[in-house]
């Protein structure tokens, strides 16, 4: 059985590799390890968004409200 991602740990943790990485203190090992942990994470990240977007479309054109409206201020 497939565990389900949690965004918002993936998220929390991916911030925390970001810490990490910038402070400057990692061998070049490490600093690889970390990173492939980070892409890793940003694509469970963006795949988990992508399911959540496609669920609201679906939700909204159930209902009707097929009009998508940019959230920008401009």
């Amino acid at each position: 059985m497939t565990k389900k991602f949690d965004f918002n740990k993936g998220l929390t943790e991916l911030e925390d590799i970001v810490k990490t990485m910038e402070s400057g203190d990692l061998s070049l090992e490490d600093s690889l390890a970390y990173f492939s942990k980070g892409v890793e994470l940003t694509k469970s990240c963006q795949s988990a968004l992508n399911d959540a977007s496609q669920k609201i479309s679906k939700l909204t054109e159930q209902d009707g409200f097929v009009n998508e409206v940019p959230l920008d201020d401009s």
